[in-house]
């Protein structure tokens, strides 16, 4: 059999049958196969990539909404259950990091549960700003599970005049 190009193999053009063999869902893939993909993966690199301990907890990843007005860079995210005391807010002039922690009240036990879909322990996200903002000026505010901050841009275009001091007495 003649090898496919990548835009065959992308398309599934030119191939038919053989391809129908390989995507049935008897079909059980092995290194048999012409099309497999081999493993490249080389146990030194194993200790690049750390893996949890399984008793460890991961931060979840906060999801959240960011858009620009006119005059501000403004960034909405769910914060529901999590007291805006226990939040913690860093930005510096091209970033903004948001941590927290969602505590959980189990009211029954695990086998109790018949959907578990909320996410509850630590989270945290990190934006990078598409533009530079007056950190000091930012303002956050949290109302009814969301939370809400406003990232005053930098006004690049205002300019102010100078006056040269000079250290030199005057006699």
């Amino acid at each position: 059999m003649k090898k496919p190009s990548f835009l065959d193999r992308l398309t599934g053009g030119g191939q038919g049958d053989e391809y129908d063999r390989i995507l049935d869902d008897r079909h059980q893939f092995g290194e048999e196969d012409e099309l497999a993909v081999q493993d490249t993966y080389q146990e030194e690199e194993e200790d690049e990539w750390e893996t949890p301990s399984p008793g460890a907890q991961q931060d979840g990843e906060l999801p959240v909404d960011m858009y620009q007005t006119e005059d501000a860079i403004v960034i909405r995210a769910l914060v529901a259950g999590v007291s805006p005391n226990d939040l913690e807010i860093s930005i510096t002039r091209d970033m903004v990091t948001i941590r927290g922690v969602r505590e959980e009240f189990q009211e029954t036990h695990d086998d109790g549960y018949f959907h578990r879909e909320l996410f509850w322990g630590s989270f945290s996200r990190t934006l990078v700003l598409p533009e530079e903002v007056a950190i000091d000026e930012a303002e956050a505010q949290e109302k009814h599970g969301l939370l809400e901050i406003k990232l005053p841009k930098l006004d690049k275009h205002r300019s102010t005049q100078l006056r040269v001091k000079s250290n030199v007495l005057h006699k």
